[in-house]
Parts: C-alpha cells; structure tokens; sequence
C-alpha cells in the first residue's frame, strides 16, 4: 500500500496540469449534479411546506350539542393518521377570520352566517391523496357532519408533482453520476496509456494487475474527493449568490455533505476500476 500511494503520488507530480485538469473536469460535473441536488433540495422542502398546509375540514350541522362534538374530536384524535390537536372553530371564530382574510368581503359576511367546524392536519407520510379521502370519509360518517371540504383537485395536484420531481430526480442524478464516472474514467484511461511503456517493463518483472491497478485506483480515489470538495464549494458559493440576489434557498445538512464527498470519491474509484480494467489488457 506504502508502494501504491508513493506512485499515486508521483503520478500527481510528473504531469501536475493533468492532474489539475482532471480534477476539475471531476469538479464540474460533480458541481453540475450538486446545482441539480440543490434545486432538487429547495423544490422538496417547498412542496412539505404546502403538505403541511393539507388539512380536512368538517362542517357541523347547526345545533348539535358541544359535548357531542368533543367526543368525537376526542375519537378523531385517536386515527393513527391525525395530527394533534383536532381544532374546533366555532360560527363566531369562522367569521372572524373570514373577515380578516378576505377584508374586502367583510361587508358580506354576517352573524351565524357560516357553520362551525372541525379542522384536522395529518402526519407527514399520511397526506397522499388516498390517505387524505379516506380519513375524510370517516370524519364525514359523523352523523352531525353535514359536509367535509380538503381541497381534493389540491392535494391531487400536488402528489403528482412531488411524484414528477422525485422521478425526475432519480433519472437525472443517475444521468449526472454516469457522465461523472465516464469523465473520471476518461482522465485514467490517459494516465494508463502516457505509463504504457512502465506498466509493460513493470509486468516483465513479474508484477500482478492487482498491483498495477492499485495505484490508479488511488489515484481516482482521490481525484474524486478533490473534486468532491471543490464541487461542494462551487455548489455553495452558488447558493449564497442566489440567496443574495434572488430567493432564500436552503444548502445541504451536514449529513449531505458527506455523502457528496463519499460520493466524489466513490465515482472516483469505479471510474478508475472501470477505466483501468478495459485498458490495462490494451498496453
């Protein structure tokens, strides 16, 4: 291993601007995937603000006595689905805050005008329209429900687009990770073409592919962690310029950083790995 990372080592010095370009191919398609992974990032944690805002809510049927609507806000509480609190809005509290969100209505509104109600959220992992029906039929089996509204064309709208961002962004991820590991491969393969002569010397003496392989495979190694960090730095500089200049946008925790370097120079090796394995049986 000592022997495999000496030569990684003077591979870095003998063609130093290779080595530099290489690196930097690496950096810009890593930062290519890390832009999409940001915008991918923003668009999720906009689309769980809007989840959190799905709600059901039941109309209660005039006269129905309080104490029978606590026992059922009480049962309602109990759905595995349900978030706590299940809220009660009375007539009175409705027609406030009718009033104070369409102001220019306010003339229209008048006492007892709309019915008291329940209103209910769900648990993150419940707000898929299926889910979201379901406890709406069940609030709805009430008899002194006389009707249940969640915005159903909403909800359904918005599972869909959160279904098309999650595929687009697997299909693309994986597209950005091939082309990171052909890049990678492509700067091997002329590390192991321009040592043609020294791997064939080396192989007369007796030495094993393993042996040969192992130094390129450090190298990808670490070109993809440099790369990786230099990706992740482009990718945070430019999420603080379009925080700056445009809309507050969210970068990786601490774990995705990690697994962006882990990442890096996981490309890295299987671009080395693929690279030299096809070419080694060539010099």
């Amino acid at each position: 291993m000592r022997l495999a990372l000496r030569e990684t080592a003077i591979a870095f010095r003998r063609a130093p601007l290779l080595s530099a370009l290489s690196i930097t191919t690496i950096a810009f398609s890593l930062f290519a995937f890390g832009l999409f992974s940001l915008v991918a990032l923003n668009i999720r944690n906009a689309l769980e603000g809007l989840e959190e805002r799905v709600e059901v809510r039941a109309f209660i049927a005039e006269g129905t006595p309080i104490e029978q609507v606590t026992t059922a806000m009480g049962e309602i509480a109990t759905y595995a689905e349900v978030q706590r609190p299940v809220v009660y809005v009375s007539s009175d509290s409705a027609l406030a805050r009718a009033r104070t969100e369409l102001p220019e209505f306010s003339d229209v509104f008048e006492a007892n005008v709309l019915p008291a109600s329940i209103e209910l959220r769900l648990k993150p992992g419940f707000r898929d329209p299926r889910t979201v029906r379901t406890i709406a039929e069940r609030v709805s089996s009430y008899e002194f429900i006389e009707d249940v509204r969640y915005g159903e064309e909403w909800v359904g709208k918005l599972h869909r687009i959160r279904t098309v961002a999650t595929v687009a962004g697997i299909v693309l991820g994986l597209a950005f990770a091939a082309v990171a590991v052909i890049i990678i491969g492509a700067t091997i393969r002329m590390a192991v073409l321009a040592r043609a002569r020294e791997i064939g010397i080396m192989r007369l003496v007796g030495a094993t592919d393993g042996f040969v392989r192992r130094p390129f495979l450090i190298e990808g190694f670490v070109k993809g962690v440099l790369g990786g960090v230099l990706a992740l730095l482009m990718t945070w500089g430019a999420s603080r310029l379009i925080t700056t200049y445009f809309i507050e946008t969210a970068f990786f925790d601490a774990r995705l950083v990690w697994f962006g370097l882990v990442a890096g120079a996981l490309l890295g090796t299987l671009g080395s790995a693929f690279s030299v394995s096809r070419h080694l049986k060539k010099v």
